[in-house]
């Protein structure tokens, strides 16, 4: 049984403090000398990253539109197995899940998959003794959701908090924390949300830092953890890659390079960690600074991220975009990933592998996503069914070649990005937790393209050995006669 003492992170909705109190709360129990093992509800990348910095592990998200409902709990115990203590920031309102699909991959649908108690944290700046019926509402909406404590944010003074409290006195929620609105933590936004971690590291950890100073003040951290430590233990299904690939082992390990730095943040753990189980030696590289891909390169993944921000420098990169456009070898590339192969970005110069161009557009795209596979590809069988999500406020044009990745079912039917030789480029972002046959395939796609290239290059070099061969036998004849 999994029994690693949890709590889920929750609030009436968005903008409430929930990443807040979740990331203070990990950083102060990590502060502690606890193993603490961060998630994240939902398909959110930036989140994950601060969870990182304040744990030392990586930030895993939990969805269960992505991943599928029964995946969650194996997914958790993966990543929480030997901790002292598993802290998840949920999504959105506590009740928000999929448009249209009822509690669907909400945080109240996660907080009962892993029957973890929830602490609601709640905005009370413009309120007092109505939050009462705020926490009562929510706690009382579904008996199979525990509501077990209560985080009052903004808080204006002594007397307000007074009259929060003895509003909640017969509420049987306790109030656990009380954080003062005087007391601010800015963390930098912009289109997509939070500024990543990686873009802004110094002044990331001062903010966490500062955060677990302010959980510390305003929280009962021996109440929370007590708290926690009261989930009951979880069925022994722990998620296993090894197991979810079941690869055929590869004669050598294809090198398969992965973008990283500034400018492509977005990724699953996970991802990783199925390329590896499926046979690859997994490399970074940043397209930023690295001016030739790593040594022995057989394939590319090139995230998420932001492209739009950093195009000049992407574009000054010349030696890099010209390795890549050149580059033979399967290539998997989402949303940023897909931009960066195109033309141009914003009328700059980028790896010109896909026909097409990028551009910022007015509004943002984002939700989830049913798509098909509607030909063969080096991620996917025709015929293969996903769920993905989109998060971008750029466009490309044309947004779908003559094959497209994608054909996407729902919630509207459209061709999405490219799908051509080794190249299988996407706005879609896909949880390959929930797909692990794309890594075996992908893996084995740059084996057999190593494979290909080794036994050509051998055989180019033997012929060239009995072209000197034959020169010299023809010299010494010239020499005799």
């Amino acid at each position: 049984m999994i029994g690693v003492p949890r709590l889920v992170v929750a609030a009436p909705s968005s903008g409430s403090g929930k990443t807040t109190v979740a990331t203070g709360l990990m950083a102060a129990f990590a502060e502690r000398g606890l193993t603490v093992s961060p998630h994240k509800v939902g398909p959110d990348y930036i989140d994950p990253g601060y969870h990182a910095l304040a744990t030392g592990h990586p930030g895993r998200n939990l969805d269960a539109y992505l991943c599928g409902p029964e995946r969650i709990a194996p997914l958790f115990g993966h990543a929480a197995r030997g901790a002292d203590l598993a802290v998840v920031e949920g999504v959105m309102g506590l009740y928000d899940g999929a448009a249209g699909q009822g509690e669907l991959a909400s945080t109240a649908h996660v907080a009962k998959l892993l029957r973890a108690p929830v602490v609601l944290v709640v905005d009370a700046s413009s309120q007092s003794r109505s939050v009462a019926a705020l926490v009562h509402g929510f706690a009382s909406w579904d008996p199979e959701v525990r509501v077990a404590g209560v985080v009052l944010n903004k808080v204006g003074s002594d007397r307000h908090e007074e009259l929060l409290r003895e509003a909640l006195d017969g509420s049987g929620v306790p109030v656990l924390g009380v954080l003062r609105r005087t007391k601010v933590v800015r963390a930098p936004s912009r289109h997509l949300g939070l500024v990543p971690v990686a873009e802004r590291r110094a002044e990331a950890v001062e903010s966490v830092a500062a955060l677990a100073e302010r959980v510390r003040e305003g929280c009962d951290l021996e109440a929370l953890l007590a708290l926690a430590r009261q989930a009951p233990a979880l069925p022994d299904e722990v998620w296993d890659p090894a197991a979810e690939v079941g690869a055929e082992p590869v004669a050598r390990a294809p090198r398969v390079a992965v973008a990283s730095g500034e400018a492509f943040t977005f990724s699953y753990a996970e991802h990783a960690e199925l390329l590896r189980a499926a046979g690859a030696e997994v490399v970074g590289f940043d397209p930023l600074r690295d001016e030739a891909l790593p040594h022995g390169t057989a394939g590319l993944v090139i995230g998420g991220g932001f492209p739009e921000v950093y195009a000049p420098e992407l574009a000054e990169n010349r030696p890099l975009r010209e390795q890549i456009a050149a580059f033979g070898g399967p290539v998997a590339a989402e949303c940023a990933g897909l931009l960066y192969l195109s033309r141009e970005l914003d009328g700059k110069p980028m790896c010109g592998v896909l026909d097409a161009h990028g551009r910022m557009a007015e509004r943002l795209t984002l939700g989830y996503r049913e798509a098909v596979a509607v030909a063969d590809s080096v991620l996917a069988e025709t015929g293969t069914r996903v769920r993905g999500h989109e998060f971008h406020r750029t466009e490309l044009l044309p947004g779908a070649g003559q094959v497209p990745a994608w054909g996407l079912v729902r919630p509207e039917r459209r061709p999405d990005g490219f799908a051509q030789g080794n190249v299988h480029a996407s706005y879609l972002h896909v949880h390959w937790a929930a797909a692990p046959g794309m890594a075996a395939r992908f893996v084995a796609r740059c084996a057999r393209q190593w494979e290909a290239e080794d036994t050509a290059g051998r055989e180019a070099g033997e012929a060239a050995k009995d072209e000197k061969t034959a020169a010299g036998e023809a010299g010494k004849a010239a020499r005799t006669a």
